[in-house]
This record gives structure tokens, sequence and C-alpha cells, in this order.
């Protein structure tokens, strides 16, 4: 690691990836602020770009990975922890069952063109 100039980062074995639970965990808490009505998608995203420096917000981000994906990943991870933080949100399995699964199907979050950009 030293010769690539990179720094390692350990982390104790556990379900899930340790920055994948962490981005998980902050994209269903988005998610249920938007489903309580607290803001627009595009506005909780800002205060996480904007105000934490983020390329992407979480909702942003859930929609380039997948909200399928983010689904069977949060279902996993609270069946193997029962913990509630990993407990997927209504909307998110709203979204899924309609097809609104993200940037590959063209909406999710957001409206994403066939090039995959962000209409």
């Amino acid at each position: 690691v030293a010769d690539l100039r990179k720094r390692a980062v350990v982390v104790k074995d556990q379900p899930g990836f340790a920055a994948a639970r962490m981005a998980l965990a902050q994209g269903l808490e988005a998610m249920r602020l938007l489903e309580a009505g607290v803001a627009s998608a595009d506005d909780l995203d800002a205060l996480m770009t904007l105000g934490y420096g983020l390329p992407v917000g979480p909702l942003e981000l859930s929609d380039r990975v997948g909200l399928d994906l983010r689904l069977r990943i949060a279902e996993s991870l609270y069946r193997a922890s029962g913990d509630p933080r990993f407990e997927p949100p209504a909307i998110l399995r709203k979204k899924v069952a309609e097809g609104a699964t993200g940037r590959e199907a063209g909406r999710g979050f957001y409206t994403w063109d066939p090039d995959g950009r962000r209409l």
C-alpha cells in the first residue's frame, strides 16, 4: 500500500462493506426525509453536496447505484443485523415495485435520459 502511496483502511469483519453501509444508511435516511415531506429530493441532495462537499447527494447516488440493488442490500443488512437503520423505507419499496429503479430505468428519484444524464 505504501508503494502505491495509498492509505490502508482496516475494518472489522461484519455484514456488508463498511463504506457501503455508511452510504446506504445516508441514502435510506434521505429517503425517509423525502417520504416525510421534509424537503424535495433535489433539496435533500443539495444539503449534502453544498453542505458537506459530496460530489452527488444520497438520492442521486441511489439512482446511480440502482434502487433495486439498494433495496436488496438494505433488506439483507436488516435481516443480518436487525438494525432499524437498514429497514427499507416504504418509498424505496414502492419505487422498485413500480419499476422506477434509477438511472438505468430512466426514472427513480430523478428522471434520466437514455445516455444516463440527469434531466
